[in-house]
């Protein structure tokens, strides 16, 4: 049976699974016939509280097993979810409530000061509910629990329904709110548990934030769905924490950003452990790489290390968001972002008129599916221009060969003119990490007087390691054609990231952009 919305997901997986264990915290185990009358009695109780259908609640909340009630119980009194990074800053989170129209803010003690400032400040924030008691004046979750009622059932949404608005990290400007029917997330989760080829006995970890899609759907939705464990990790550090649930839950799903897998390739470890007898210490059967690229030697590495499938996919928010995934039994292409999950997502590349491209050739990618979304939240320009003939245009810069194998070449919007030839970032970042000195690369535009656009690098290398500026000039020209090689290189101990550890490059490019402006001014 497939459920109508995400509640009765949850609600089946509960009824076929009712002692199986569906969330790990520490020491705290929650099991799946507990988290459905749980979730049905919050929703009941905000229900009473004047929640009403299509209201949007927002979550701001860390990775905890109080996440993932809070996520159930908004959907099943109907309302809609809207997730909020926690470590905004208190003018970033106002925008998202502001442009959302919040009606409610589930938080937790730690954010409670924050949210109690909010809501003086949000006109349409009308309350404030703590996960725990924190405050006579503040209503939790003890205290708002009722029976659940027949008005669950009367009020259930349709797969059609909007279930969550999930706000894009804002590459450009400020961000915008996806809308993400019931449907959009159930046939994502399906078509990646599908992929992963799921069972009921599987144990995943969530060391990413699930205010993100990715995780969203992957560590939450996904082993829900299948009646699986979910091993929440509050912090990936220390990681021997990590290493110890993954351990004692006997975790089979690892999923992971490109950063964590740079680490774990180049990790120390012990003698015994490189040979064979690896995977008898080790539980994890396969790992998929998500939110960021990532470079063909990290996939070599910790694949020849681990003897570990790592599936490299890709998605966006806006496709509720998983699109392509290396396959688990197949080739998997180093570089490459895979094959749709399912056939019911279709991918094509086409050019800056419109026309279909042939294999190999590059173009912005676009996606169609149940996975896409419904538009952007009041942006109805926007969302006609990123879905036209229900394709959504990704702005994503890449090329499928002829199995069907998607790559990424860069953003539209970050692809270097250079004296009218195209120069894709991504391809110049690419032969950087293959050096064994870096350890992170970024590659942006900047204004050059003679050639109108000029790449320019951005390096941190692995501690203990020096180079010079001259050494990548060498090292790159050996390996690009002349107009891609960057005419700066600067060297930095760090670059900047958001929470899933994608590079932000918009910080540099505004970096860029006023130290170009002072100095003007100087001359």
């Amino acid at each position: 049976m497939i459920p109508r919305n995400l509640g009765e997901l949850l609600q089946l997986s509960a009824q076929r699974n009712p002692s199986r264990t569906a969330i790990v915290f520490g020491q705290k185990k929650i099991r799946y016939k507990s988290l459905d009358e749980e979730t049905s009695s919050i929703a009941a109780g905000l229900i009473e509280e004047g929640v009403r259908p299509g209201d949007r609640i927002a979550l701001f909340l860390d990775n905890s097993p109080e996440f993932i009630i809070a996520y159930y119980a908004v959907l099943k009194s109907a309302a809609v979810v809207v997730p909020v990074n926690y470590m905004f800053k208190i003018e970033e989170a106002k925008y998202i409530l502001e442009d959302s129209q919040a009606l409610c803010l589930i938080t937790s003690r730690t954010y409670l000061a924050m949210a109690e400032e909010l809501r003086l400040r949000v006109d349409s924030l009308k309350m404030v509910i703590s996960t725990t008691k924190a405050k006579e004046s503040i209503p939790d979750f003890s205290s708002i629990k009722r029976a659940p009622a027949e008005i669950l059932q009367k009020i259930a949404p349709g797969p059609s329904d909007l279930a969550v608005i999930l706000y894009t990290s804002g590459t450009t400007g400020h961000p915008k709110g996806a809308m993400l029917s019931h449907y959009n997330l159930i046939s994502n989760a399906y078509d990646s548990a599908f992929a992963i080829r799921g069972r009921s006995r599987e144990s995943f970890i969530c060391i990413l934030p699930l205010f993100h899609s990715f995780a969203a759907t992957v560590c939450m939705n996904l082993p829900l769905l299948i009646g699986a464990k979910i091993v929440v990790m509050k912090s990936l550090k220390p990681f021997r924490r990590v290493i110890r649930a993954i351990r004692k839950n006997q975790v089979t799903v690892f999923v992971g950003i490109p950063s964590i897998y740079a680490i774990l390739k180049d990790i120390k470890l012990p003698k015994l452990l490189h040979t064979p007898l690896i995977k008898v210490f080790n539980p994890i059967r396969l790992c998929i790489s998500g939110a960021a690229a990532l470079s063909p030697g990290i996939f070599k590495g910790f694949e020849k290390k681990f003897r570990i499938p790592l599936l490299e996919g890709y998605g966006l928010t806006e496709a509720s968001p998983v699109v392509t995934l290396n396959p688990l039994k197949g080739v998997r292409k180093p570089g490459s972002i895979g094959l749709p999950i399912s056939e019911n997502i279709l991918v094509k590349v086409i050019d800056g008129k419109g026309r279909d491209l042939a294999a190999g050739e590059i173009g912005e990618l676009l996606v169609k599916g149940h996975n896409v979304m419904q538009g952007y939240f009041r942006r109805q320009e926007v969302s006609s221009d990123t879905i036209k003939d229900d394709w959504l245009y990704t702005g994503d810069m890449a090329k499928i060969d002829r199995q069907g194998y998607v790559y990424i070449v860069g953003r539209k919007k970050e692809m270097v003119n250079v004296r009218g030839l195209n120069v894709y970032p991504r391809e110049i970042e690419e032969v950087l990490y293959q050096n064994p000195k870096v350890k992170e690369a970024a590659v942006i535009g900047i204004e050059d007087t003679h050639k109108g656009e000029v790449p320019k690098a951005f390096l941190v290398l692995k501690e203990q390691e020096e180079a010079s500026e001259q050494e990548f000039m060498h090292y790159l020209r050996d390996r690009l054609a002349p107009y891609k090689i960057p005419k700066y290189i600067e060297f930095r101990d760090s670059l900047p990231k958001n929470s899933t550890g994608k590079i932000l490059k918009r910080i540099l490019q505004d970096e860029e952009k006023r130290r170009l402006e002072k100095h003007s001014k100087k001359l």
